[in-house]
Order: structure tokens, then C-alpha cells, then sequence
């Protein structure tokens, strides 16, 4: 991301593997994290978490939407867009509301960029950069300035925005711990709204201070890191300084190549290619009513739910995600609308009548492990059920549904993962850690 010269702008904000519980791990009963290094996130009804597995590739300006549909004859499938950020280098004339939402419904998948300030020992000389003495209430001012950024830009709660952190030279003591309070403000203010956080670092000369901080009490740890290394490998393991256990559940990408041409479809554009497989923007989908009569929007996908409102047939719904729950004329999908409720799938115009539509994402909500050790996964919601595999410390468990189990340390409530397995709510950084978590759904 370093290839582009730098445009300043005003600056912004202030300025002006242990176990749950039994099984072959070792116990562990620290308390769950209620503040640094897996802060909690608070997610508003409606929203949820999007990740894509696979190439993309960013550019300095949007691409302009024809550009995007002759693209689609590579084999990318995500695109970084820099949504704001004092040191973002280029105009985005194209980067809309309307652009997403028309390159969304031609299947792409969002990875939204910001450029704020940079490491007072690094970057370049004309950016503006991070103040030691400033950096948490400057850090805080971003994730708020990048929050607003991704919202005109129709990218919802539970979108991941990744805070671009060009090279800086790490034996400077005093601008590392600046870089790390900065971004830890942008963690805990981003967490507080309902966002993931994402951030972008050189391998060697960034990331592993970030990675040394992993565990630090002092400070927030971001949900997904993004590396530079431009080696040609698309590998999301076996990096250098960064244990594979950091960042180790959907949770890595990588920029492998910088600036170079590349046509497709008869259209040439100059991009960085990476790949991923990180949570990235979720953005809302629009659809039809195709019911003949009011269709009941209820508060769980179930025919049993609590009806929340009322829509009328062939209006206009935005859907952001779809998960399983009541079969409802041949289909058990259900579409999860942007206020929160839900609807069956069997009236609504999404492409597929008896499954799953793309783009549209399964709804989950994701939230850090907190153990120090980890923490085991079962096959159901209890420690009798058999042990399918940990999750390490710092994993984020993409949670669909919260039910009654076995209790652990006060809580009887287990989540649901979006692999179909299980891990004792005591172990996860949601809003509660003793009963159920909204905007979780119960399964």
C-alpha cells in the first residue's frame, strides 16, 4: 500500500490451547475478559459479520463499475476499497453508497481500508502522524471518523474496517507504544459500535509488534491482521515472528504482491493482489415481498416467534444475512432483515427458493476467546458432548445461536458456531458472560 504518493489532508478527531472444561486440554478458570486484550463487542440489532476465503486485490481509487463487472473474469472475488483516513492518497469519486451496493450485487466482496495517522518514526515524511502524548484520544477519533465513513458508504455493524499502518522502524520505543495505544483506542472505540477491527501492517517492521502485544492487558487486541510481504507466496501460515496460533480462526490476510498491472476483460488496472481469509465489509441486499398476504416479520427464524412488524406483499426488504430455522414451504432458510427480524426466504425473491442465495453471508456474530489457553469445542452445548477441536486464545468464534447446556463458572448458556460446534459462553468476549447476549439469536 506504500506505492501511491500521499495527498495530506486536515487532520481529524481530537486534533480538530487450555480447555472450557474437562477433555484432553488443561483447565483453564481465568475469568473471562471484560476489557483489553479481547474487549467485547456490542453489536446492534440487525447486524452481522461477512468473511470471504480467497484473492482479491486493492487499488488506489474504486475501480469504476464497469471495471468491476469485466473483472469478474479473474479470480479475484474482493476488493479494497480506501473508505477515508488523513493520509489516504487518492480521490474516490466512485467509492458511493450506490457503488457498493451495485458491485455487492455482482458478488463482490468489500474490504474496507482506512488511511489514518502514521507512526512518527516511519511512514512517509509528508504524512501526518500519530502524537505520543495523544494517541489513545487520536485512535478513538479515527475508528469514529472510519465508523461514519463506512456507514455512507452503506457498510453495516458487524462490517470489519482494517486501519492502514505503514513501516516504521520498531526499536523506537516511545513510537511503538504509541502505534500500539493508538490502535488499541481504535479497537475498543470500534468494538463499542458494533465493528470489527481490522489492521494492516508490514510483517517486518510492524506486525510483530502487534503480535509481542497479543496478550498484553494493556492493550486491545484487533479481530484480523493483514500483513505485507510481498514474496509471492499467498500462504496465511508460517509467518515470520507471528505465531500461527495469533489470528488463527478466519482471521489472516495477506498482500503478497504490490503494485502492478494487471487486464482483465479487456480492462487494465494497477493493483496489489492479496489473499484472505478475514472478515470483511456486510453490506445489506434488497429484495422483494412475494407473499400474497402480509408477511409477519418475527424476532427468531421461527413460525413460533414473536411477530415484530408487518410487510406488505411486493414491497421492497433488506436483507443482510441468512441462517437455518423453521421449514416454511420446503425451505428452512431464513433472511435476516436490517432492523433485526426475520422472515422466511419462501417469501421473498432471493434467488434460490430451497437454499442458500449468494452473496448473501450465513449470520453470525463473532467475538474473541479469551482464555490465555484457549478453549476446547463440542460436538453440543455441554462438557459430556465429545471434544471437535480447540480454538486458541484471540480466535473469534462466529456465533449464530446462544442455548441452555452444561454450566460453566455461573453460566449454563453455550454458543453455536457457524462450524456447528460449541464452546461455553464463559469463554467469549459478547456483551454478557453470564446470560444471553442480544443481538444473538437463541438456537
Amino acid at each position: 500500500m506504500s506505492r501511491f504518493p500521499f495527498r495530506i489532508r486536515q487532520r481529524l478527531g481530537v486534533m480538530g490451547l487450555a480447555a472450557a472444561v474437562g477433555g484432553a486440554m488443561t483447565l483453564v478458570l481465568a475469568p473471562p475478559a471484560a476489557a483489553e486484550p479481547a474487549t467485547s463487542i456490542t453489536y446492534p440489532s440487525g447486524a452481522a459479520s461477512t468473511r470471504y476465503t480467497g484473492p482479491a486485490f486493492d487499488a488506489c481509487s474504486a475501480p469504476s463499475l464497469d471495471a468491476m463487472k469485466a473483472w469478474k473474469e479473474s479470480s479475484y472475488r474482493a476488493v479494497g476499497v480506501y473508505i477515508g483516513g488523513v493520509n489516504r492518497t487518492c480521490t474516490q469519486p466512485r467509492l458511493t453508497a450506490s457503488w457498493v451496493t451495485e458491485v455487492s450485487k455482482l458478488g463482490w466482496r468489500l474490504l474496507p481500508i482506512y488511511k489514518g495517522l502514521q507512526p512518527a518514526c516511519g511512514a512517509r515524511a509528508q504524512d501526518e502522524k500519530i502524537t505520543p502524548g495523544s494517541a489513545a484520544e487520536e485512535g478513538k477519533a479515527a475508528a469514529a471518523d472510519a465508523i461514519a465513513a463506512a456507514t455512507a458508504r452503506g457498510m453495516l455493524p458487524g462490517s470489519a474496517v482494517y486501519n492502514d499502518i505503514e513501516q516504521y522502524t520498531s526499536p523506537d520505543s516511545t513510537c511503538r507504544n504509541s502505534v500500539l495505544t493508538y490502535l488499541s483506542a481504535w479497537t475498543k472505540e470500534l468494538h463499542a459500535r458494533g465493528y470489527l477491527s481490522g489492521v494492516y501492517m508490514n510483517l517486518n517492521h510492524g506486525a510483530a509488534d502487534l503480535s509481542a502485544a497479543y496478550g498484553s492487558t494493556s492493550h486491545a487486541r484487533p479481530d484480523a491482521l493483514w500483513i505485507a510481504r510481498y514474496d509471492g507466496s499467498t500462504s496465511l501460515s508460517g509467518w515470520s515472528g507471528i505465531p500461527d496460533s495469533q489470528w488463527a480462526a478466519h482471521q489472516r490476510a495477506k498482500q503478497y504482491s504490490n503494485s502492478h498491472d494487471e487486464t482483465h476483460g479487456g480492462v487494465k488496472i494497477n493493483i496489489d493482489s492479496n489473499q484472505l481469509d478475514a472478515p470483511v465489509a456486510t453490506v445489506a441486499h434488497t429484495y422483494t415481498v412475494t407473499s400474497d398476504a402480509v408477511l409477519k416479520a418475527r424476532r427468531t427464524p421461527s413460525t413460533s416467534g414473536t411477530v415484530v412488524r408487518s410487510v406488505a406483499p411486493g414491497s421492497s426488504v433488506a436483507v443482510v444475512c441468512q441462517k437455518p430455522g423453521a421449514t416454511v414451504g420446503g425451505t428452512s432458510v431464513w433472511d435476516q432483515l436490517s432492523d433485526g427480524s426475520f422472515v422466511s426466504d419462501h417469501y421473498v425473491s432471493t434467488p434460490s427458493k430451497t437454499g442458500y442465495s449468494a452473496p448473501l453471508p450465513r449470520c453470525a456474530h463473532p467475538y474473541q476467546i479469551t482464555p490465555a489457553g484457549g478453549v476446547n469445542q463440542r460436538t453440543g452445548p455441554g462438557t459430556s458432548y465429545a471434544t471437535a477441536g480447540a480454538l486458541s486464545s484471540g480466535s473469534l468464534a462466529w456465533t449464530t445461536c446462544q442455548a441452555p447446556g452444561t454450566a460453566v463458572s455461573g453460566t449454563s448458556v453455550w454458543n453455536k458456531l457457524d462450524n456447528g460446534r460449541w464452546v461455553s459462553d464463559y469463554y467469549v468476549a459478547n456483551a454478557s458472560n453470564t446470560t444471553y447476549s442480544k443481538p444473538v439469536p437463541r438456537c
